[in-house]
């Protein structure tokens, strides 16, 4: 059954480290005279390898370089040299906001230590073995000291912004009383919508390492299939931890790591599949159904692929969801801290921005050459 549902966590989440929003900002030009003075020289003479500096730090040429890699990835697209500057344009940008936090955050003694950056890797680490792992930073095109270093810019930039933003926002009763108000209809549920998470067992052999659980658990035919999901059923019966289970045994790489969570589902979506919806609507939320069959569509037809067990976690009823209901206000809650946190993000970066040196070698060389 491919029901769709919100997105899963990355399994591997390299992509999400490097798409943090990477903002603008920083620090403070305490630069001593000598230096000031060395700075504003290297207009004329810096170093090739230099392709901007923030408050005297530079940004190398070959970070540049090795980031406009990973933005081309795998096109076997050539761009024009127009459109490669702009890339690379992009990339010092995103590299001298980095600086200019970093140096931010390192002021303000928020700089994320071995100890968390370590957490993090641990996390990452945990559903590979080491060989798959490895071929994974390969993928990336990182090495394990290149991954450390995001991880300690990201964690370092979360740690920044929640305190000198994110602890300082306050929704009021009264935003989120408006807000309902003005958003009545968003909260007018057309249909039924069923809060699934499931256990996948597939008969198809792949890999051990491909299977997205934490045990590398893989059946390679039906027969291994059948007698492992009735063994991880077994275990439910007896009161496993459901999302335990698939975080270790699940087959299903964008939701096991996620405890098989499929997010919230629509009633006419789940209809699609008579035997899934006929067993979940008999159930009532934290019971899980019996073990069913699980399908992919061929030219031919329906085909099974394996076998399936769900657990309804809640239902939402269909109408119209009043202001009173604790999710209702929780949702209202998010949604706005999100969008201030947002806004005060990208003011606090255009201030640190304004207080930061910044020389920006490589837009002056590109402008230079096209206006001559």
């Amino acid at each position: 059954m491919q029901l769709t549902s919100n997105p899963a966590p990355n399994c591997f989440p390299l992509e999400s480290l490097r798409k943090s929003r990477l903002l603008n900002c920083l620090s403070t030009g305490i630069l001593a005279a000598a230096l000031a003075v060395s700075i504003s020289g290297c207009q004329r003479g810096h170093n090739s390898d230099v392709v901007a500096t923030v408050n005297g730090k530079p940004i190398m040429r070959a970070d540049m370089e090795a980031g406009y890699q990973t933005t081309l990835g795998d096109s076997h697209q050539t761009p024009t040299q127009d459109q490669a500057d702009n890339v690379r344009l992009n990339i010092i940008h995103n590299l001298i906001d980095q600086e200019i936090l970093m140096q931010r955050a390192a002021k303000l003694n928020l700089t994320a230590s071995d100890e968390e950056v370590q957490s993090k890797l641990d996390e990452i680490k945990a559903p590979y073995t080491p060989d798959a792992f490895d071929k994974k930073l390969a993928e990336q095109h990182l090495t394990l000291d290149k991954l450390k270093e995001e991880i300690r810019r990201n964690k370092t930039e979360e740690k920044l912004f929640n305190k000198e933003i994110n602890s300082k926002i306050n929704i009021t009763d009264e935003d989120i009383t408006n807000f309902y108000n003005a958003h009545k209809v968003d909260f007018n549920v057309p249909e039924p919508q069923y809060h699934i998470a499931q256990i996948v067992v597939t008969s198809i052999p792949a890999p051990a390492q491909q299977a997205g659980n934490l045990q590398n658990s893989k059946a390679t035919n039906d027969a291994e299939a059948k007698r492992k999901i009735e063994m991880l059923h077994d275990q439910l019966l007896r009161g496993g931890d459901f999302g335990m289970l698939a975080e270790d045994f699940s087959e299903r790489p964008d939701n096991a790591q996620s405890g098989g969570d499929m997010g919230f589902i629509a009633e006419s979506q789940l209809k699609a599949e008579p035997e899934v919806y006929t067993a979940i609507s008999k159930l009532h939320p934290g019971q899980v159904t019996d073990v069913l069959p699980l399908y992919e569509t061929a030219p031919t037809g329906k085909k099974q692929v394996g076998y399936a067990i769900y657990k309804l976690l809640e239902v939402e009823a269909a109408g119209q969801h009043d202001l009173s209901d604790p999710r209702v206000q929780q949702a209202i809650r998010k949604q706005l801290h999100d969008a201030r946190s947002q806004l005060l993000q990208n003011a606090y970066i255009e201030m640190l921005r304004d207080q930061a040196k910044v020389m920006n070698y490589y837009a002056e060389q590109i402008f230079k050459s096209g206006v001559q």
